[in-house]
């Protein structure tokens, strides 16, 4: 049985170069046979997963040979770091390694969802000519705002700062006086969600931030205003998210990331009759350069560890 399984896509090559020498089972839909994956496990001593995997005590109690534990992302929301640690189980994610690709996603989506204009080709072609219903905004002069000031969030800041916008951000966990605010405005959450014409999410999903952005607190939110989660599923209430479109007191709204995921047929039925709405799978950090980047640092991580070189 191998010592190191692979039971969600990376990249080949990060397996082939930086795990020669060890026995590996790459199998990326071995996540949606979880048995077959705990079968998998009993001589594992590295697991290396996505955001997909559960990696719970029921998994952990199948792998009684396990080191050391790889998450291809950021959020470990899926993994539980508590068992990890009570076993001594090592946790590795690829801190950083896809934040560029975060920041394009949401800088994207920001100016997208402002401009208003790009989903207007099956009217062009239709002979249509549109133009005033599709007079959008610009994002120069507007107000970001930031719910979390993490490093993804801090860049994400920046980036929109330099096309002329005003940054606010919400962390309770950044002191006020910390050198990372810079010129950005630390505000209350209801004082941001007041002013902000565009708010962008940047935080795991804890007890703390479950339903952070509930029924009550988009209704307090800017009117017209843009909403972005590329953070986790579960942070706002994705039913109220849809009200507010569909009533026009949001502009627009991108979502990558969902409560369930995957999002079924019948779940996404909750945002029918929304415009300006933009739908992904969990993509905003995914790339083909950033899915190098992640799978190389997770890979030489497990290695590393499993030499001894933690």
């Amino acid at each position: 049985m191998a010592a190191i399984v692979i039971c969600e896509f990376m990249d080949e090559e990060a397996v082939t170069d930086i795990l020669a020498g060890h026995d590996v089972l790459y199998d990326a839909g071995l996540v949606d046979r979880r048995p077959e994956l705990i079968a998998a496990l009993g001589n594992a001593r590295a697991l290396i997963v996505r955001n997909r995997t559960r990696v719970d005590p029921d998994l952990l109690a199948k792998a009684p040979k396990l080191q050391a534990v790889g998450r291809l992302g950021v959020g470990l929301d899926n993994i539980d770091v508590a068992a990890c640690e009570k076993r001594g189980i090592a946790v590795y994610p690829a801190t950083g390694a896809n934040d560029a690709a975060v920041v394009e996603y949401v800088i994207g989506a920001m100016l997208t969802l402002l401009r208003g204009a790009f989903a207007a080709t099956e009217a062009v072609m239709a002979g249509e000519w549109p133009r005033t219903r599709l007079l959008g905004r610009e994002a120069g002069a507007k107000r970001l705002g930031l719910i979390g000031f993490g490093a993804i969030g801090r860049k994400v800041g920046a980036a929109a700062a330099a096309l002329g916008m005003e940054i606010c951000a919400y962390d309770p966990h950044v002191s006020v006086g910390e050198q990372p605010w810079g010129k950005v405005t630390p505000l209350a959450l209801d004082g941001l969600l007041k002013v902000s014409d565009v708010v962008s999410l940047h935080v795991p999903l804890t007890d703390e931030t479950r339903n952070l952005l509930d029924r009550n607190t988009i209704a307090g939110m800017k009117h017209g205003a843009v909403l972005i989660n590329a953070a986790r599923g579960g942070v706002l209430d994705e039913a109220a998210v849809a009200d507010a479109l569909r009533s026009g007191a949001l502009g627009g709204a991108a979502l990558d990331v969902f409560a369930q995921e995957p999002l079924s047929k019948e779940r996404a039925q909750v945002f029918a009759g929304c415009r300006n709405l933009v739908l992904t799978p969990h993509i905003a950090g995914l790339t083909v350069e950033s899915n190098v980047r992640v799978s190389r640092m997770v890979a030489e991580k497990i290695r590393d560890h499993l030499a001894g070189g933690r």
